[in-house]
């Protein structure tokens, strides 16, 4: 009997995803949940696991292909059925060659002397880039598709509702949006206009993104080198960075605390704290709830911008940035504030492990209303770090070091960290940034709360 394999939808606002490897090739014996491939979403990476147990029989459709939910991407002959025979694995579409195939030469710029057609060339309205997207069509019915085209529009200045949508029951696509904006570029729309200094970067991508090239292409082709195509997760860190500083003014602050106390009862507890919880102890725990504390004293610091309307919001959902071996994400620990010592620990531990196994669920790296990152786990005694849209501020914490410092004018050894800020000065103003800091400062000094 022949098994389906579809492409999952892992979340309500997720309509397509990436395949971008299979753990297993046809002629292969799989087991009922045993990892299948991996897929890439605007929102998660993750593997998913085969529906039934046999012999993977085909894959139909290829690593880096895009394709929408409920799509058969391979078929399985499930237990029971007659011996399968290795089907040879399909070859990959020409218009997808592999990297490693291509010839490590600079896409051709265009000539000088050809000029790109303005925005207004684009077969759609452009709307303010302060507006967000249109998200119903004139009758008011709403705009079927994911955050991840909403947001393309919003940065190319598109109203989604007047791109046709090809995909199920109307919805506008990743496809449907680059085509629009592909279409927008085309050299021949304007041909009296003045060439803009940019246009000699070169073609491939639509102006205001993440991969617009910065200089002429031919001056980063030069000596020996090696092309490596940006995994799915990359891209999308590199468009939501590009966001963050087109949209927020950012601004710094820095702090450094004396939090010798913290170590010497981690020092002390750690090890009881393990054994009784289950959960290893670690710094994150006491800069998340100082961060909570703060937030509760601040709301400005918890907030988000629509236009010209600052959102509070009361929850603290606190973002903490993982690193990955193939990129970065965000889970999210919502509700914070509700969440005694133990919860908190438990809680990003949890999320941390599952981010490094790809088994976060789209739901958890969404809704954050502030975040923090933690370079000092490599060594890094501070960084100003990029806001993480929608926030307005991220927390950025250093590594923990002991260093003289002056006591009642007496020179001792402290353990101490940096802690730096950075804010959307369109919201946070310098002032409130440095209390929301002493706060936070303050609560670290001076900890009171129980951790068992």
């Amino acid at each position: 009997m022949a098994v389906d394999v579809i492409m999952p939808q892992m979340g309500e606002s997720i309509f397509e995803g990436t395949i971008t490897k299979w753990l297993k090739k046809p002629g292969d014996k799989i087991d009922r949940d045993e990892p299948l491939f991996e897929i890439s979403t605007d929102k998660v990476d993750a593997e998913i696991p085969s529906p039934a147990a046999g012999v993977l029989k085909e894959i139909k459709v290829a690593e880096g292909q895009t394709v929408p939910v409920q799509t058969v991407v391979g078929t399985i002959d499930a237990v029971g059925a007659a011996a399968a025979t290795p089907a040879p694995s399909p070859a990959k579409p020409a218009s997808a060659p592999s990297p490693k195939s291509e010839a490590p030469k600079p896409p051709a710029a265009p000539p000088p002397d050809a000029p790109p057609a303005p925005k207004a060339a684009a077969p759609v309205s452009a709307v303010p880039l302060s507006a967000p997207a249109s998200e119903r069509h004139g009758d008011g019915e709403k705009i079927r598709t994911s955050p991840l085209v909403r947001r393309i529009a919003r940065e190319n200045q598109i109203d989604l509702s007047q791109v046709p949508g090809t995909g199920a029951g109307g919805r506008v696509s990743k496809r449907d949006i680059m085509a629009v904006i592909e279409g927008g570029a085309a050299p021949a729309a304007a041909p009296s206009a003045t060439p803009a200094p940019a246009a000699k970067s070169g073609p491939g991508a639509a102006p205001g993104t993440a991969f617009e090239a910065a200089v002429p292409r031919e001056r980063m082709y030069f000596g020996h080198y090696e092309v490596q195509p940006m995994s799915i997760m990359r891209q999308r860190i590199a468009e939501h960075m590009v966001l963050s500083k087109r949209t927020s003014p950012h601004v710094y602050s820095i702090e450094e605390a004396d939090v010798t106390a913290l170590v010497s009862l981690r020092a002390k507890l750690k090890d009881k704290f393990e054994q009784e919880t289950g959960t290893k102890l670690t710094y994150m725990p006491f800069f998340i709830r100082a961060a909570v504390e703060g937030l509760r004293a601040y709301p400005t610091v918890n907030s988000s911008v629509d236009g010209t309307n600052i959102i509070l919001h009361k929850e603290c959902n606190v973002g903490i940035a993982v690193a990955l071996d193939w990129g970065l994400i965000v889970p999210v620990i919502k509700n914070a504030e509700e969440k005694n010592f133990l919860g908190l620990a438990r809680t990003v531990n949890d999320l941390a492990e599952r981010a490094r196994n790809k088994k976060l669920k789209p739901e958890e790296v969404q809704e954050s209303t502030f975040s923090i990152t933690n370079p000092g786990i490599f060594g890094g005694l501070f960084g100003l770090p990029v806001i993480n849209q929608p926030n307005v501020a991220i927390l950025g914490i250093g590594a923990i070091e002991k260093r003289p410092v002056v006591i009642e004018d007496a020179i001792a050894i402290r353990s101490m960290v940096y802690l730096t800020l950075s804010y959307d000065h369109r919201v946070v103003d310098g002032a409130v940034a440095h209390q929301f800091m002493a706060h936070v400062k303050h609560t670290l000094q001076n900890w009171t709360e129980p951790i068992l």
